[in-house]
């Protein structure tokens, strides 16, 4: 590594030196009248001996533009943005000066009255960078209404696992951000709560598969960034909303005798409302949104066999209504033209109550042996508080950003359940709280180059997570109550980063290098039978190269390559017991260490008439992969699921996403996924509730998905989506889960001018979704098909004000 550094340094500064013949011209446009940045005005370059037009380029949310590869000559620059004046600057480029800074351009607005005009254009889904996906919401007619995960399920690459996780080509080891920031409401270490944050509320995920340094090194998957509706126009805007539907229509699958029936025709109700207001130096902005569900959550049918002959046929049905009222609200403040100061704070409150059933029975159903009813109460409550300064410098482009982050984030669960034997019934009950405090410190620096920039920066991060466990145990309670008690999860992590990016005319070079400390702590119980307290630390270094080649203006071909981690969360290390079901415990592990992935991936991108293509191959090789491993002990049928790092494991795959204009009135895009997936040989000690020894042979298959999404216009302003997804076969640790296929479809119209749209959609119309597994372990193996609920309607309303 220590060579690695200097000669890429050298190898820049040639490549830096070599390509100087060439000029770069930059500015900022701005409103005359306000000073405010002016977005997508229209910025190009021609020739004054006779107007011959060179190349153009549109300005940043910042007002920013740049243009470069200019060559000798005399030219002149022409900006024009829709009602304002056109404006002409000329320009000189000579042999001294290689950056040309045409520094603050003022444009007026033109005192005429325009008619609407509705733009029926679309952002292309992968970027020139080919480093991210960028998708609306909005544009996901089928799954309006609905929460994020949801709108998620038929972005391309994107999965979800059986146990709700999000999967980006395989794996769910996916870093969640809200605004470019992690957050406790979709989970500081892992993912969380992407179901019940409403899909209204979002104006862009972005899908980033190859990050670059400047975003932590968590994540070995890639990063899902979910961006907040936010205006920057003058005055008074907005948009309110109402949305509502029903799920679990009908039964898929009856429940076994003698349990409460399952939820029926589910209501699902999302009113919403965003708001902006923007004078002279001040923008103001409100988003709150309302999100009551009941949902078939779960509905699985296990049959359990063991070694010793026998068989448990268990039904696990779960009953669930949440209601999460989310607001954010906050301001920015455009000191000058230099200076933004922004002020933003996120509360959530989230109410989760399970009614579940799970009755045990014999193999031929003549003789049940228990019944399992219980209730969970959870209540999750996520404040954040953020705070921004950005100086923007008089270079432009050159820009120091300072923000500070703070989230507090309460999960207190309490569970009840009554444990029905043929000879006594017992009542017991657990608590868990936990209060979870993040305090983030950044600071970016961005310094614009000829052709290209460098940006660093600095991150400092402070995490401290209490958490308590009481047990009330009933009579004859399977409660293990010496394993309560307390726990205190500490973690601090200093980073530091660097990047370069050049461009030139065939060529594109991104590379930097991320410098990471971790030191976490976890203090346990002193009087745990099992776990004492433990905790790791490391300095590492996680370094990140993009270099893409353009084969001509529509085609490029890119190599990427970079290095993550993914640290074990809290609830990953966690020591306290927590039933899935009376038959299956899952129990954290405090020995789990870091798990390191290294990725390579080759991608193209060709684009022709109405047509674009992005095709990858990528790999990634995992090392002290992180699962849950299923085990039993003597004299108990009780699986323990517990964390484990198990070694080495690879993923290979190739990922197309293909797009087709079929002229005004249709739009195609498909998304094919295959890949290898390989769990090499291993064995782990699980260390609860006694140890145990469990040993897994190779495991390896060839899965994959494929998306369709087919997008058709009519008049009137009406818009049809038809979907149509197909996961294959794939491994899990000790097992596999089988294939699952499903339709959606929405359909929505434009009304009152434009500012009102009504939405209609479906989820499964073909009731073909099922959630499908099987898993082996020493002494037992079981099979599970979940049939939830996945069938909801929606109707919508949606005003712009």
């Amino acid at each position: 590594m220590k060579y690695i550094v200097p000669f890429l340094f050298l190898l820049f500064s040639f490549i830096h030196g070599y390509t100087q013949t060439k000029v770069t011209v930059s500015g900022q446009v701005k409103d005359a009248g306000n000073k405010a940045p002016l977005q997508f005005v229209n910025v190009t370059l021609h020739k004054v001996k006779d107007s011959t037009f060179v190349t153009g380029t549109i300005t940043d949310q910042e007002g920013r533009f740049s243009i470069a590869d200019i060559g000798n000559g005399n030219y002149f620059v022409k900006i024009s943005l829709l009602g304002y004046g056109t404006k002409q600057l000329p320009v000189l480029v000579g042999q001294l000066s290689q950056f040309l800074d045409l520094g603050a351009v003022p444009l007026s607005a033109e005192n005429r009255q325009l008619k609407e005009v509705t733009v029926a254009g679309r952002e292309e889904t992968v970027t020139e960078k080919m480093d991210r996906k960028v998708f609306k919401p909005a544009d996901n007619i089928s799954q309006m209404g609905g929460s994020v995960l949801e709108a998620m399920k038929n972005l391309p690459g994107i999965t979800v696992s059986q146990d709700g996780k999000v999967q980006l080509r395989g794996s769910d080891k996916v870093m969640v951000l809200l605004d470019g920031k992690q957050t406790a409401l979709t989970g500081i270490g892992g993912q969380s709560g992407l179901d019940n944050i409403p899909a209204s509320a979002i104006e862009r995920i972005e899908i980033i598969n190859n990050p670059s340094a400047r975003y932590d090194a968590n994540g070995n998957a890639g990063i899902i960034n979910i961006i907040y509706k936010k205006e920057s126009k003058e005055g008074f805007n907005g948009k309110i909303g109402l949305a509502g539907g029903l799920g679990a229509l009908w039964e898929k699958k009856g429940n076994y005798p003698g349990i409460r029936p399952q939820y029926r025709a589910t209501p699902k109700i999302n009113p919403s409302v965003f708001l902006n207001y923007r004078k002279n130096k001040v923008n103001l902005f409100l988003q709150a949104d309302d999100l009551y569900t009941k949902t078939l959550n779960k509905n699985e049918f296990t049959d359990r066999f063991y070694s010793n002959g026998d068989t448990i046929r268990q039904q696990t049905k779960r009953n669930r209504t949440t209601n999460i009222i989310t607001v954010k609200t906050g301001m920015d403040w455009f000191m000058d033209n230099s200076n933004t100061i922004t002020f933003s704070a996120l509360g959530s409150r989230e109410k989760i109550l399970d009614r579940g059933d799970e009755p045990f029975f014999n193999k031929d159903l003549s003789e049940r042996q228990r019944l399992w009813q219980f209730l969970e109460d959870e209540v999750k409550t996520t404040a954040t508080i953020s705070a921004g300064w950005q100086h923007r410098f008089a270079q432009p482009g050159r820009s120091l950003n300072i923000g500070f982050n703070y989230t507090f984030h309460r999960e207190d669960e309490r569970y009840y359940f009554n444990n029905i034997m043929p000879a006594f019934t017992g009542l017991d009950s657990f608590r868990v709280l936990s209060d979870e405090h993040v305090a983030d410190l950044n600071i970016d620096y961005i310094h614009p180059l000829k052709y290209g920039r460098v940006e660093g920066g600095m991150k400092f991060r402070r995490r401290y997570i209490p958490t308590n466990m009481k047990f009330m145990p009933g009579l004859n309670s399977p409660l293990d109550t010496s394993a309560g008690g307390w726990a205190n999860y500490s973690e601090v992590i200093p980073a530091v980063y660097g990047n370069y990016v050049l461009e030139t005319n065939k060529f594109e070079v991104e590379a930097g290098i991320r410098m990471e400390y971790v030191n976490l702590e976890y203090k346990v119980n002193p009087h745990h039978k099992t776990y004492k307290s433990d905790g790791y630390n490391y300095t590492e270094p996680f370094p990140n190269l993009r270099i893409a080649y353009k084969l001509n203006d529509r085609n490029k071909l890119s190599f990427f390559y970079n290095r993550r981690v993914d640290r074990p969360n809290e609830v990953d290390i966690r020591i306290f017991p927590k039933y899935d079901d009376v038959g299956t415990v899952k129990v954290g592990n405090p020995g789990l260490r870091p798990q390191f992935t290294s990725s390579f991936e080759l991608g193209y991108k060709a684009g022709w008439n109405e047509s674009a293509v992005y095709s990858a191959v990528y790999h990634k090789r995992m090392d002290a992969t992180i699962t849950r491993i299923g085990t039993t002990v003597p004299g108990s049928d009780i699986i323990y699921n517990i964390f484990q790092n198990t070694g080495k494991s690879y993923n290979t795959g190739i990922e197309m996403l293909l797009s087709q204009n079929i002229g005004k009135k249709a739009a195609l895009s498909l998304n094919l996924n295959g890949y290898q997936h390989i769990i090499e040989a291993y064995t782990v000690v699980n260390m609860y509730p006694e140890e145990n020894v469990f040993s897994a042979a190779r495991q390896e298959t060839y899965s994959g998905n494929i998306k369709l999404n087919s997008l058709f216009h009519f008049s009137g302003k009406t818009d049809l989506l038809l979907t149509a997804i197909y996961l294959a076969p794939d491994i899990v640790p000790q097992g596999k889960t089988y294939s699952r296929f499903s339709i959606d479809a929405g359909i929505k119209k434009a009304i009152q001018q434009g500012r009102g749209e009504v939405f209609l959609n479906a989820t499964d119309i073909a009731n073909t979704l099922r959630n499908k597994m099987e898993i082996r372990g020493d002494g037992f193996k079981y099979r599970s098909t979940d049939y939830n609920e996945t069938q909801v309607i929606r109707v919508g309303y949606s005003y712009k004000l």
